[in-house]
């Protein structure tokens, strides 16, 4: 996962809050705020947003990369889903449980197959 695609996958979002801080902006106009709380405002916000950008992405990043290296150790791919720790965000363990149940599938086909050649 690179950073440049995780940002892209992230646009949305981002646009929403730049109009959401440039809205508040807007309403804060009329009042008597000094320069620096209209400046504290969308620099925090901003920074939090960034922080909890970077807290997804490599969380997410080395998750991934995690896989990957396993994946190229295994002679048989379709066990990666026996090695792979539970994640601890909605996506991976979303993944996790489809390849648990695309190996749990794959099984019961090979030992379909290997009863109906016992009965030949």
């Amino acid at each position: 996962m690179s950073f440049k695609s995780f940002i892209k996958d992230k646009m949305f979002l981002t646009n929403l809050l730049i109009i959401g801080v440039g809205t508040t902006e807007i309403f804060l106009i009329p009042y008597r705020f000094g320069i620096f709380i209209k400046l504290y405002l969308p620099i925090a916000i901003f920074t939090l947003y960034l922080i909890g950008l970077s807290v997804e992405y490599f969380t997410k990043r080395n998750f991934y990369e995690k896989i990957f290296a396993n994946l190229e150790c295994l002679e048989e791919k379709y066990l990666i889903s026996e090695i792979i720790k539970k994640p601890n965000f909605t996506e991976g363990i979303l993944l996790k449980e489809v390849l648990e149940d695309v190996d749990k599938s794959m099984h019961e086909n090979v030992n379909k197959y290997k009863y109906m050649r016992r009965r030949l």
